[in-house]
């Protein structure tokens, strides 16, 4: 065999050689989820479950929904959303972004007031929320759980128990309004604020030990939606639709229960 020959297939190997450490070298490819931030402990789980039916990785970006609604209307890339309320899911189905097709309320929630562990300011029931220099955490008037705590205090105010008075001496005491639960949750947790209103499963298992729920009757709560869809711009159109299934599945609506959700399927 001459050398001419030998050259041109150790070149040819050589070749080959390159081209499959290319495809083994190969980022492999990810989903953009854009999440509510008290979605988080959920979804980082459900992800687990993920990784086990695809071989697409999720890259999660936690905020306020009113950052992420933002996010996507100033050009984000996004894959799918997950939504704490209908409000911002609907307004980016009206501007076009959303595939309106994939929209699914995956999980509902109710509104709670949250109080430190230790509970200095012996906060035991709805009516002690009005006493003079309690100090209250609310998420703002965007943000989910801050609309939905504001929905549960017109509905207290419209009860002859309660009465207008009782809203008024409430949000006098309020001493923050927060982007994110997650600030709502730290602040209570931390003792900066007597009482917060938040989402019951805003006490996941890794602040539970920190803070106490109070709940609200239902004639007095919200039963809120939580919608989950397809960006129009997604790359991933199919892969996206999977990951709602997995949201939608079984075991996605047992871990959703787990962190304090109330699973579609409890309800159906």
């Amino acid at each position: 065999m001459s050398n001419k020959i030998v050259y041109v297939m150790l070149c040819l190997v050589l070749a080959m050689t390159t081209a499959m450490l290319c495809v083994c070298a190969e980022e492999p490819k990810e989903l953009t989820v854009f999440c509510g931030a008290g979605l988080t402990g959920a979804f980082n789980e459900i992800e687990q479950l993920h990784k086990n039916t695809s071989n697409f990785r999720i890259g999660f970006n936690f905020d306020g929904l009113p950052a992420l609604r933002a996010q996507i209307e100033q050009g984000a890339y996004a894959d799918v959303l997950v939504s704490a309320n209908l409000k911002h899911m609907n307004a980016l189905k009206a501007e076009g972004y959303i595939d309106n097709d994939t929209v699914r309320i995956f999980a509902k929630n109710k509104v709670a007031v949250i109080v430190p562990k230790d509970n200095p300011a012996n906060i035991t029931n709805l009516m002690d929320l009005t006493r003079p220099g309690i100090k209250i955490s609310i998420g703002t008037k965007e943000l989910p759980a801050g609309d939905y705590a504001r929905q549960v205090l017109d509905k207290l105010a419209n009860d002859s128990e309660y009465g207008p008075v009782y809203k008024e001496k409430v949000m006098a005491n309020i001493v923050s309004e927060e982007t994110t639960v997650s600030l709502i949750m730290s602040k209570v947790a931390l003792g900066e604020a007597d009482a917060g209103f938040a989402f019951i499963s805003d006490v996941s298992p890794q602040i539970a030990g920190k803070v106490t729920r109070i709940f609200i009757p239902d004639r007095f709560n919200v039963l809120g939606d939580f919608p989950i869809g397809v960006l129009k711009q997604s790359n991933y159109p199919q892969q996206s639709r999977e990951f709602i299934d997995l949201v939608m599945s079984a075991k996605g609506q047992a871990i959703l229960k787990k962190y304090g959700f109330i699973p579609v399927t409890a309800i159906e």
